[in-house]
């Protein structure tokens, strides 16, 4: 009989301290028969990180830096992915000031000419009564998308800067494509300066910035709805301070 007692009471022993733990774990801390308070533990003070300070560039003219820039374009295809493609082909010019805004602008230029798609497939072989040889021909030349006989350029002219923060800010302008001009805004991201050591007078600054428009807004409709009518824009640009050449010093 006392092993059998001895079996009972250690499943009960058991039972109990299982149904004390659910009780900790589902309901809270348990009561203690100790009459001395629990020592108190403070709790963190959560501190916000201090915000990483952000240097300026100059107020000086800016030109785009052809050779760390990208300019990427998305659009849904059937719903199944983001149709990704880059114009490989533009300019820009800032007229930067740190310290007002309102005498800030960006001017943009883009040959759609320079439109790069990655076509891996055999375009003939797949739009035999095209009359084009490549899928970055058609989508430059074609009335249906970029028409660049007729519109041989894509223009971007700020009208309104506004900041956002300390490093970030809103771009609206006048984006004129195909013929119509609509205003389109840009978030904008001011990634810092730096001076490389064969122009350390010359400030180097660096922007990201994205905008999404409606394509039908600019009269191109081709594809829908299969292809769809937001366009995602993606921008990484860097840009060298314009220095004035100086005069030679007379000896």
């Amino acid at each position: 009989m006392i092993p059998a007692l001895t079996k009972e009471y250690s499943m009960r022993l058991l039972l109990i301290s299982a149904s004390a733990l659910a009780l900790v774990a589902c309901g809270g801390p348990a009561t203690s028969t100790n009459t001395a308070e629990a020592p108190v533990v403070a709790e963190a003070t959560l501190t916000a990180a201090p915000a990483a300070e952000v240097t300026y560039a100059k107020a000086a003219t800016y030109h785009l830096d052809p050779n760390h820039a990208s300019l990427i374009w998305r659009v849904s295809h059937l719903g199944m992915s983001n149709y990704t493609a880059r114009f490989t082909q533009f300019d820009a010019t800032i007229e930067f000031n740190p310290d007002d805004a309102s005498l800030t602008s960006v001017s943009a230029t883009i040959n759609p000419l320079s439109v790069e798609t990655h076509y891996p497939g055999d375009f003939k072989a797949g739009h035999p009564d095209s009359p084009y040889d490549g899928f970055n021909e058609e989508i430059a030349n074609s009335p249906d998308y970029l028409n660049a006989g007729e519109f041989p350029e894509i223009t971007f002219q700020s009208t309104s800067i506004t900041t956002t923060g300390p490093d970030t800010g809103t771009v609206t302008g006048d984006l004129s494509f195909l013929g119509v001009t609509k205003p389109v805004t840009l978030d904008v991201k001011y990634n810092g300066v730096t001076n490389f050591p064969w122009a350390p007078e010359a400030d180097h600054i660096g922007f990201s910035a994205t905008a999404t428009l409606n394509r039908s807004d600019f009269g191109q409709t081709v594809g829908a709805p299969y292809v769809g009518d937001e366009v995602e824009v993606i921008i990484e640009a860097e840009f060298d301070e314009v220095v004035p050449a100086q005069a030679p010093t007379e000896e």
